[in-house]
């Protein structure tokens, strides 16, 4: 499975034909906030300045259960300090790529926490609550987030209101040509916001179907019962918009324990016919599924596929798949089909994770066109 070089050359003609429509489309994100400490774990500490780098989880984990009855020292270096959270990352790269941002979640309160001043400066920016933090530790292969959520409890509906604005969320909400509500799992209200958002808001919008999209993140720690009620509302909202759900890999195996499904051995072909399963339960628009190396997209039973441009020494993994979700998005709202959308999407994270930065609208053209690049 790689897409060829026409295929992303295509891709490019097509997103530089549309790339002066980007400024007019208006996207409303939310609803978390975190501030993220990018770090590194020492493996062998060679002087006061220098340190070789624990290249794996694996190497982590034994070094952890060598531990076990005893104990351990494990440094962290800190890498950066950045806004964190799924949706201010995506509604940040929306922001680099040109689109209008508004975005409303936990950013700080009552004031706006330096990390995202640089963001209000890109996008109208209202923050209900303090942010959460979360401890990214980076490895070649992945990485472990360790977060403290404790402010994520005052993200409600009534603080919504109370502390920003019950009409301003509305005309936003009826009005965007994206919404995107993402970071389900570690928003423990998130499900009666959509309630209300489906009792109060839904039945008064008119006009076209516009595009909704949504992000559980990671919902292992998640009760079964709560996934598969929070499946049921994103389902819901397809009467009002072109839903989309994005999940990562191990995300969409665990979508499927909840649902009951049966969780097939990790290839693409079993990937593929886990994403035709999970999209005959959750029916909406499009489903898609984005693993480290490619990702894939399920509408009305056909799937599209393809490849990203990996590297094995990421700059940054924190945030490279709210990166793809940014970048799928864009692809659909300027009427691409999936698979043009899916490059759209594996180009904006493989530019984020060799650069750590968020991509415009020509940068992504140009890695497209980059034959050298291995997709």
């Amino acid at each position: 499975m790689t897409t060829t070089q026409p295929q992303r050359s295509q891709c490019a003609r097509q997103l530089a034909a549309a790339a002066r429509r980007v400024p007019r489309l208006a996207a409303f994100v939310g609803l978390d906030g975190f501030v993220d400490e990018i770090l590194h774990v020492v493996d062998k500490r060679e002087s006061a300045t220098r340190f070789t780098r624990m290249p794996t989880i694996a190497r982590l984990a034994e070094r952890l259960a060598g531990a076990a009855g005893q104990s351990t020292n494990i440094e962290l270096v800190r890498h950066l300090q950045k806004l964190g959270g799924n949706g201010p990352i995506m509604a940040n790269a929306l922001a680099s790529m040109g689109l209008k941002v508004t975005y409303v979640g936990n950013l700080g309160w009552p004031d706006l926490h330096p990390v995202f001043t640089e963001f209000a400066r890109r996008a109208e920016v209202h923050s209900i609550a303090p942010p959460g933090y979360t401890d990214a530790l980076e490895f070649n292969d992945g990485k472990v987030m360790v977060g403290k959520h404790e402010s994520l409890k005052e993200v409600t509906w009534e603080n919504v209101q109370k502390r920003w604005s019950r009409r301003d969320f509305a005309r936003h909400f009826g009005s965007a040509d994206l919404v995107g509500f993402v970071n389900w799992t570690m928003l423990p209200f998130m499900s009666n916001v959509w309630e209300a958002l489906l009792r109060e808001l839904c039945p008064k919008l008119d006009g076209p179907r516009r595009t909704l999209f949504f992000d559980l993140a990671d919902p292992e720690k998640r009760l079964a019962k709560d996934v598969r009620r929070a499946l049921a509302l994103i389902t819901r909202f397809n009467r009002h918009f072109k839903v989309i759900l994005g999940l990562n890999e191990k995300e969409a195996h665990e979508v499927a324990k909840a649902l009951g499904l049966e969780r097939p051995t990790p290839t693409p072909d079993a990937l593929v016919a886990l994403g035709r399963d999970l999209h005959r339960h959750v029916p909406v628009d499009t489903l898609v599924i984005h693993p480290v190396s490619y990702a894939l997209a399920v509408s009305d039973g056909e799937v599209a596929i393809a490849s990203g441009p990996v590297t094995d020494r990421p700059l940054i993994t924190t945030g490279a798949g709210d990166h793809f979700n940014s970048g799928f998005c864009l692809g659909k709202l300027l009427g691409f089909d999936n698979l043009n959308s899916l490059l759209t999407g594996v180009t904006c994270s493989g530019y984020y994770v060799r650069s750590a930065k968020s991509p415009g609208v020509n940068d992504l053209i140009r890695l497209l066109k980059k034959s050298a690049v291995p997709y």
